[in-house]
């Protein structure tokens, strides 16, 4: 260990303080407290301290009740209990109200020296798994599907009432619009959420190799079977299986997948024994899947096994408003990443990816912006911080005409709130429509607004 970890000794007998603190002072940081008062007191003075060693018998607060305090207050210390009078029902008390673990009096040294070790690997354990977990929901919450247009707002609102339930979704929409994003979403807002979530591309194996992979096989089972393979569906098992890419699998494991959905249970290749799973289903295709059963590439009967829920993924030429959103959102996350300090967008680069029309979707979208924050060399991404390929494809924003009576800023003006009446006030089909961001359309009206009030009160200062 580079740094020492901390254990509280808590026993009301000087001897057997000083003994323990003695024996483990080279290879912790110990502290010491003669009651559970004083222990409580240390917790708050140090709040390093990584596992609390305690008698169960002291005068007072007791270890047990000391042991309840702790858990209450500071759930992120290791708790082990000492007694001389030990009993199968009071170590089971202990282990209900939190207890790491239980050890007799006289305390073998070796025994206790094992059991801080073991208590302190499972504690980083412990961290780790929530450090990865607060990861996952960093990367994969709902939160980070990032829309507020009326083309997502259906897949929020699916997602958020299937996520509960056991039912087996289908998700559909063109490459790159964020399938697996959903299909974690899913996952993080289930009970199985502290369960596998395990993915697997279909469309990435033959027929041969799927079939191994999904179901597994036993050793023998076929050439180069040297050893027993425990497939997707056991791994996931109490959690959610992500099958990508499903349209693509082969007739023959569509016959094995169709009884997997309907009993949860399979055999490995190579074997008659059954095997049982628990788990959720989604999948994902890029295909229309329901025109693959009419051409008769794909079973109907596994289509409305996998069609209980469907949620239709729009494209993001569909999503009025999100390109500003998710360039926005991509920029400061290729920021951080590359230790940049980009400061965002001009307006003229915006318009730009505004205007065009991204095939690749979101993906070329967040792809995109992670080459441009890399090569920039201003503190703004300009239009020629922009890929020459896209900046050729993508439509010219039109310019806004002069007309008669009028000058150019009042014809805009003009323009502009002519298309904002049409569409009732909604600054983001506005702003699509303009070929303007969102962003620029609020600082003008924003402007004239303000021009608006400085006119009324030079007219009533005249009077």
């Amino acid at each position: 260990m580079s740094e020492k970890a901390t254990v509280l000794i808590v026993d009301d007998d000087k001897n057997t303080r000083d003994g323990l603190a003695l024996a483990l002072n080279r290879h912790y940081r110990v502290l010491t407290a003669e009651s559970g008062e004083n222990a409580l007191e240390s917790l708050a003075a140090e709040p390093g301290v990584d596992i609390l060693l305690s008698d169960m018998r002291m005068p007072g607060m007791g270890g047990l009740e000391l042991l309840k305090a702790v858990h209450s207050k500071y759930p992120e210390v290791t708790c082990i209990l000492l007694t001389a009078y030990g009993t199968i029902d009071t170590a089971v008390d202990a282990m209900r109200h939190g207890a790491y673990n239980f050890l007799m009096k006289p305390v073998s040294l070796d025994q206790l020296d094992l059991m801080l070790d073991k208590a302190l690997k499972d504690r980083a354990l412990e961290r780790r798994v929530q450090t990865l977990e607060s990861q996952l929901d960093e990367r994969f919450g709902l939160e980070n599907i990032v829309g507020q247009s009326e083309a997502m707002r259906p897949v929020f609102e699916t997602i958020r009432q299937v996520a509960p339930t056991q039912a087996t979704v289908l998700i559909q929409g063109p490459s790159g619009t964020g399938k697996e994003l959903v299909a974690h979403a899913i996952h993080r807002l289930s009970p199985r959420a502290d369960k596998p979530f395990v993915a697997i591309n279909c469309a990435a194996l033959p027929a041969t190799l799927l079939e191994s992979e999904l179901f597994g096989h036993e050793r023998g089972a076929f050439t180069g079977a040297l050893v027993q393979r425990i497939g997707r569906f056991e791994q996931a098992d109490k959690g959610t299986l992500f099958l990508d890419e499903i349209s693509e699998i082969d007739a023959s494991v569509q016959v094995k997948l169709l009884r997997v959905l309907e009993s949860r249970q399979f055999e490995r290749i190579g074997s008659s024994q059954t095997v049982t799973v628990d788990i959720r289903v989604i999948a994902a295709t890029n295909r229309n899947l329901r025109a693959y059963v009419d051409q008769g590439k794909f079973r109907e009967d596994l289509f409305f096994r996998l069609d209980v829920v469907d949620i239709p993924l729009p494209p993001l030429r569909e999503r009025a408003g999100d390109v500003e959103l998710l360039a926005n959102r991509f920029l400061r996350e290729f920021n951080k990443v590359n230790g940049r300090a980009i400061e965002g967008f001009t307006p003229e680069a915006m318009h730009l990816l505004n205007a065009y029309a991204w095939p690749g979707n979101v993906r070329e979208l967040r792809n995109t912006v992670e080459r441009m924050v890399v090569l920039a060399k201003g503190t703004r991404l300009d239009v020629s911080d922009i890929p020459q390929a896209l900046r050729e494809t993508a439509p010219a924003v039109p310019a806004i005409p002069a007309t008669r009576g009028g000058s150019l800023a009042e014809t805009e003006k003009r323009q502009i709130m002519d298309v904002l009446q049409k569409n009732k006030g909604n600054r983001t089909k506005t702003a699509i429509e303009l070929g303007i961001s969102r962003r620029t359309l609020h600082r003008k009206l924003k402007e004239w607004r303000e021009a608006s009030e400085d006119d009324v009160s030079a007219q009533e200062e005249s009077k």
